[in-house]
């Protein structure tokens, strides 16, 4: 594998690395291993940390564990419900990633031992560690409301999870009569993508619209406010008319039991019955992060926010939508921001040298119609040891923009899609 210098590799790290001025220490000599770093989870996060700290220092045995044969992009997977985009395009391998040296085992961790330091596999397999990085992403709260368990989810999908229950919801859609009803349960805060959910009303919009013109696309949400609202209720008034309804909680969007079999919700104020039911439940960090006690009693993990080191046990680092990350959102714009971050830590504490006070980047982006995008952006920074977002950094698309304008973030969605996968697969 060829080494990269530290000018070639700053310009191929971009996100927060580029953004930051952030340095990493280069070892320029083969040389026997320094240190055995085991990173889990091969999303936004975990791909990212495993690539940058293996090119960084290719004396580093990286080891990524993924319990699924395929990753399957949550980012974009609004799209599979209109039919924009199969699930196809949206699934990657590990082969570039193995193609840089790090061992990607197919299991389920099942246990860290902190003390130890060993990681167990479902398959009966030990991994020692000096670093490990826990990536998981979220777990849901079953039964958060009565009568959705994991058993219901494979009747009234969430499909916050890519894959199969995408393919689901989709095939929901495309059996649903004209003139039927779409509910959205939007969870409450924090949850993965807080735009996600509104997103999704759009895209499921954009199909009835060319093939259910009659029907309705209605979301029932927990809060009484949502990233890019006004936004949002333009875009959805602009393309879909009346088609697309939000009912706040506090008139009457709080549902407190699902009847999977009926297709009913009965909320607090009244009983409602759908075609299609998209239940997106309240969620918690992954389950490997509670099986090794990384979360807190909010169900969710505490780290150094300059490194990513849980404050629970040393050595274990946790990334991504599972960590508490101060203002930054769960998404994996901000999780590939992170696993930089992380992975610039983790060389500078195998070398014992330094690193720069590190900067943070986010950007969501939300495709309302084919040439209709909007976005919000953010940098960020280390501030008391917070991370907290610069004052005047990003902000969001304008309200009244020209429709090249809409159309240019729209591309610009898709592209960030492709630049950020090729990044963490490649």
């Amino acid at each position: 594998m060829k080494k990269l210098d530290r000018r070639d590799f700053l310009k191929t790290a971009g996100g927060a690395i580029a953004l930051g001025g952030l340095g990493f220490p280069f070892i320029l000599q083969a040389g026997k291993t320094k240190a055995r770093v085991v990173v889990i989870g091969a999303g936004y996060g975990g791909a990212i940390a495993a690539k940058y700290i293996r090119m960084a220092d290719p004396d580093i045995e990286v080891t990524l564990i993924e319990k699924d044969k395929r990753y399957v992009s949550c980012p974009l997977s609004n799209e599979v419900l209109s039919g924009e985009r199969d699930v196809k395009s949206l699934t990657f391998g590990f082969s570039g990633l193995t193609g840089h040296g790090i061992k990607v085992v197919n299991d389920l961790v099942t246990e860290i031992d902190p003390v130890k330091k060993i990681i167990k596999t479902k398959s009966g397999q030990n991994f020692s560690f000096d670093k490990a990085v826990v990536s998981p992403g979220v777990a849901f709260k079953w039964n958060e409301i009565k009568g959705y368990d994991e058993a219901a989810s494979k009747i009234l999908p969430h499909a916050w999870k890519a894959g199969e229950q995408t393919v689901l919801l989709r095939k929901q859609l495309l059996s649903m009569k004209d003139g039927g009803k779409v509910y959205i349960l939007a969870p409450p805060n924090p949850f993965r993508c807080p735009p996600g959910p509104y997103e999704r009303a759009a895209q499921i919009a954009l199909y009835l619209k060319h093939h259910k013109p009659k029907s309705k696309v209605i979301i029932l949400d927990a809060k009484d406010k949502f990233s890019k609202a006004k936004l949002f209720k333009q875009g959805w008034q602009q393309h879909y008319g009346d088609m697309i309804e939000w009912v706040a909680g506090a008139a009457g969007g709080i549902v407190e039991s699902v009847n999977p079999k009926a297709r009913t919700m009965q909320g607090q104020v009244e009983e409602y019955k759908g075609d299609v039911i998209n239940v997106i439940p309240a969620q918690k960090a992954g389950a490997i992060a509670f099986a090794t006690g990384l979360t807190n009693e909010k169900g969710w993990c505490p780290v150094n926010q300059e490194t990513f080191e849980s404050t629970i046990h040393k050595d274990i680092y946790v990334i991504g939508d599972s960590c508490i990350a101060g203002s930054m959102p769960k998404s994996g714009y901000a999780a590939n921001s992170q696993g930089k971050v992380c992975a610039a830590n983790i060389i500078a504490a195998v070398n014992g040298g330094e690193v720069p006070e590190p900067s943070y980047v986010n950007t969501c982006y939300s495709i309302i119609a084919p040439k209709h995008g909007i976005s919000v952006a953010k940098v960020y920074k280390l501030k008391e040891g917070k991370i907290k977002g610069i004052k005047g950094s990003g902000g969001l698309s304008p309200l009244f923009a020209s429709p090249l304008t809409r159309e240019m973030e729209a591309s610009y969605a898709i592209g960030w899609f492709k630049n950020v996968t090729a990044d963490m697969f490649t």
